[in-house]
């Protein structure tokens, strides 16, 4: 075969009119070897922790890594100052500014590779299981002690008697029922975004709940005490608002437990569920405070009592300011909030 008809052939040989590739050089048969990845070198960063108030340096931390977290720096920030556990810490980028969340990653705020953070003691700091059992539980107790009148409340020859009035039992069974509901849905539903608070609010807290208990448990449970003026007609209205309003609280807190998955902090919009007593979600942001409010007005309504009501017009206004809050907090963190949603009070507050 002459050299053109090589050529033709793309440089294959010819045996018995057949045509066979030709072997490849011996250095194209050898696989090429994978080109070494080069590692980036980490960037670590200097962390500098100031008090917020007198601007002195408390702790220098080095070689930080670029994936910290926040909590993480607490920690690290803990072992050079054991009295300041994380929970009691807040980390700002300004002295006045807000407080960071622990799952803040470092690299991802805008400070440079020596960051500078402003810390503000918090105080002593109790966890929200303890800060709900001990409010809860004390206005369960307080209002039994009026219910049985123990001594020393009303006048002695009125000791361990009871009331003639059976929607005094009813209100009893109402007001112990409302508590046992929520001591259990601490234990058992509710899932916190923060951990713990400070101790001092304990004392706010308490005063609050278990004063108004007594001083409610007084009235409705005194020896002179008058039923409603329109009778059972008007008990028994206040039961079923009473009880509609606690099924659908209790519905909204499943629903708001099913949101955030155990051991996390994670936010989602609420949505109406399968049960009904969550479709109130279509119009109102917080509808556990719509329901809680409406459990009072039926318990108000129940007992006729001033004292009552003076605590529902507290408590509403209280959760008020909570639900507008979070309304903002939603629209704030969710672009595609539902624009219908109130805050507490469909088409009005």
């Amino acid at each position: 075969m002459d050299a053109l008809a090589l050529e033709a052939t793309g440089n294959k040989r010819v045996a018995n009119g057949a045509v066979v590739p030709a072997p490849l050089p011996v250095q194209a048969q050898s696989k090429r070897k994978p080109a070494k990845k080069t590692k980036k070198a980490v960037v670590f960063f200097e962390v500098e922790i100031l008090d917020a108030k007198t601007k002195d340096k408390l702790c220098f931390l080095d070689k930080v890594e670029p994936n910290a977290t926040i909590g993480e720096i607490k920690s690290m920030f803990h072992k050079s100052h054991p009295q300041w556990y994380p929970a009691r810490q807040s980390i700002r980028l300004d002295p006045k500014g807000k407080s960071l969340k622990d799952e803040d990653v470092l690299q991802h705020l805008p400070v440079g590779t020596t960051a500078t953070f402003y810390f503000r003691d918090l105080g002593a700091q109790i966890s929200w299981v303890t800060v709900f059992l001990t409010e809860y539980t004390g206005p369960l107790v307080i209002y039994l002690l009026f219910y049985f009148r123990v001594p020393f409340i009303y006048p002695p020859k009125y000791d361990f008697t009871t009331s003639k009035h059976w929607v005094v039992h009813l209100a009893c069974m109402c007001h112990s029922f409302h508590y046992v509901k929520r001591l259990l849905e601490t234990l058992f539903v509710h899932r916190f975004s923060h951990g713990t608070m400070p101790l001092r609010n304990i004392f706010k807290n308490c005063t609050y709940y278990w004063g108004f208990a007594a001083w409610m448990a007084y009235y409705i449970n005194h020896p002179l005490y008058t039923p409603p003026i329109y009778g059972e007609q008007q008990i028994r209205i206040a039961l079923i608002i009473f009880l509609f309003c606690q099924i659908g609280n209790f519905s909204i807190h499943i629903a708001l437990r099913n949101l955030r998955p155990p051991g996390s902090k994670t936010r989602k919009i609420p949505y109406p569920t399968k049960n009904p007593f969550t479709w109130i979600f279509l119009l109102v942001s917080c509808p556990n405070y719509t329901y809680e409010l409406g459990s009072w007005l039926g318990f108000t309504l129940m007992t006729q009592c001033l004292p009552v009501a003076f605590f529902t017009l507290v408590g509403f206004i209280q959760m008020t300011v909570w639900a507008k809050g979070k309304h903002r907090s939603y629209l704030k963190e969710f672009r595609d909030y539902p624009p219908l949603r109130s805050p507490i009070l469909p088409f009005i507050l």
